[in-house]
């Protein structure tokens, strides 16, 4: 089961999210997201458990746990949307429309 964290301190790495969650049964796999320029932790991560009925458990004792002066939120993880690979993205275009200023 995947599972979403977040609300995470900033200080909370992958081992701390590991032993957090193990306590309620296998983890198969514990990452804190991280900005890709600083590497500092973005306050959230995602955390595999072995078993749904692990996952569940650890989601009921985890949810709203204080951890370094921060209550955690614990969800069941949506899949990632697919991000469109084309298109404007709004903002300033330099298109007018026209063929250099010529006038039909």
């Amino acid at each position: 089961m995947n599972i979403y964290v977040s609300n995470l301190s900033f200080n909370t790495n992958d081992a701390e999210l590991n032993e957090l969650f193990s306590a309620f049964g296998t983890v198969s796999s514990a990452k804190v997201i991280t900005d890709k320029e600083s590497g500092r932790s973005r306050g959230f991560g995602f955390v595999e458990m072995a078993s749904e009925d692990e996952g569940k458990a650890a989601m009921l004792g985890l949810n709203n746990k204080e951890v370094e002066g921060r209550a955690m939120s614990v969800s069941v993880a949506r899949e990632r949307e697919e991000r469109s690979s084309g298109g404007s993205r709004g903002g300033y275009s330099n298109n007018r429309g026209g063929g250099g200023g010529n006038r039909w």
